[in-house]
């Protein structure tokens, strides 16, 4: 379904174009006639390529990239600032300078420039300079705000620029041309529209008609911002939901690990139970064994060698001590003899 309808741009009166002495004759596919010495634009065909500049920003929009609106002209300059504001994007409304695409990291320097200086006036360094200097500060600042305030926040080239007036704004269009930044303009019947990627053929004076054309690739650029939202919340959404999905597996195994756990530690408390009463039992019965069996056991040896103590070896000592005094009495008359009579026959 197309963004804009026939009606709407006749309307706004987009389809007048130059004066037939000053057109392009490269501009010839897109002029539908001519009346009264104007050239009269085919707005089917701009209804065409308005939907393809649109779906190029809306892309442009949805991967996170810049496009840089340009428009230096009296009747463009309020609206292309407010839009570009509307949808965050750098905009370029006052004399355009040089070197702003080739020359970017200069820019850039200028730009860091302006904040040095925000900064010195928020932390109070400002205040201690001289009255001439910060003056001159002042002044800096200001011109500085003037020229780049609206890109202070362009990090790095844009993916695109949008021109209202390629001829007035010649110089954007070199720039971009000479670093293959993809071009959206507005393109009236004097312009040539052959460096220009995506030409919107429409009347580029009319305030009218800048503001409807403008509205519809700011449109577009919103639905791309949103798009991209959209796939960003996805994205955390999905990204927690893998987290669950791999937190979960784990409180599950620690789950079956505890159980586990849990099991072995029951059989091993009734296996401690069980021994502990055996031991109980056998304790028990060592102590009265201990104390009925041995006390008798004793007492009966006690008995025992008490009487052999007693009785035997005083019967023993007796008779070999009446043996041996009988022994010593006989004996030791008659082994003289013997004695000597070996020890003479020894030496022969």
């Amino acid at each position: 379904m197309p963004r804009t309808n026939f009606q709407d741009l006749l309307d706004a009166g987009v389809h007048f174009g130059h004066l037939k002495r000053k057109w392009n004759p490269k501009m010839a596919p897109y002029i539908f006639m001519e009346k009264n010495g104007i050239h009269i634009i085919d707005l089917h065909k701009t209804i065409v390529k308005i939907d393809q500049a649109a779906n190029v920003a809306k892309q442009f929009a949805k991967a996170g990239r810049k496009i840089l609106f340009v428009a230096t002209k009296k009747q463009a300059k309020d609206i292309v600032a407010e839009a570009a504001k509307s949808v965050n994007m750098p905009y370029v409304t006052e004399r355009w300078p040089g070197g702003m695409l080739t020359n970017f990291p200069t820019i850039r320097k200028a730009v860091k420039k302006m904040n040095t200086i925000d900064k010195m006036m928020s932390d109070g360094t400002f205040e201690t300079l001289a009255k001439r200097e910060r003056l001159q500060v002042t002044r800096q600042r200001a011109k500085l705000e003037k020229n780049l305030g609206s890109i202070a926040d362009l990090n790095r080239l844009p993916a695109a620029l949008f021109i209202v007036d390629i001829q007035k704004e010649v110089n954007a269009v070199r720039e971009a041309s000479r670093l293959n930044i993809p071009i959206i303009a507005m393109v009236d019947t004097c312009c040539d529209p052959t460096p220009i990627d995506y030409v919107i053929p429409a009347n580029d004076d009319a305030a009218k008609s800048i503001a409807l054309i403008i509205e519809v690739i700011c449109q577009a650029i919103n639905e791309g911002l949103e798009e991209r939202k959209l796939e960003k919340d996805k994205e955390i959404i999905v990204e927690s939901s893998e987290e669950k999905s791999e937190i979960l597996p784990v409180r599950r195994t620690r789950a079956r690990r505890q159980r586990v756990a849990d099991e072995d530690k029951t059989p091993a408390n009734k296996e401690e139970e069980t021994p502990a009463k055996e031991e109980k039992t056998p304790a028990k019965k060592e102590e009265a064994a201990v104390k009925e069996t041995p006390a008798k056991e004793e007492k009966t040896p006690a008995k025992e060698k008490a009487a052999a103590v007693e009785e035997v070896p005083v019967k023993e000592e007796k008779t070999p001590a009446k043996k041996e005094e009988a022994a010593v009495k006989e004996t030791p008359v008659k082994e003289e003899a013997p004695v000597s009579e070996t020890e003479d026959k020894q030496p022969e």
